[in-house]
């Protein structure tokens, strides 16, 4: 198993479409459920108003990265729209259990 954990800080107006965006049955989940490996999706809201964390989990790293590699132009355009939801993005880290 393999996660790529988020944090992101959103505008105050925009928590609904991020929401959609983001969650387990957005358009980034959608995506995701294109690529053997993808196993779900968590949306995370912080008790701090507007922060949250995605935590996307995969079969494995190499999973995750031939997503990367095959979907980049259309990571790109989500990317980009996430983009115009939110103040501050930032990757927390790439995690895998302990062999």
């Amino acid at each position: 198993m393999f996660a790529a954990i988020w944090e992101y800080s959103i505008r105050p107006e925009a928590a609904d479409a991020f929401e959609a965006l983001y969650g387990p049955d957005g358009e980034w989940a959608m995506l995701f459920r294109e690529h053997p490996g993808y196993r779900g999706t968590e949306l995370l809201r912080s008790e701090i108003p507007g922060r949250y964390l995605t935590i996307d989990r995969w079969d494995s790293e190499a999973a995750y990265d031939a997503f990367l590699v095959a979907e980049k132009p259309r990571y790109s355009e989500l990317d980009a729209r996430g983009d115009a939801l939110t103040l501050e993005e930032r990757c927390v880290g790439r995690y895998a259990p302990p062999c």
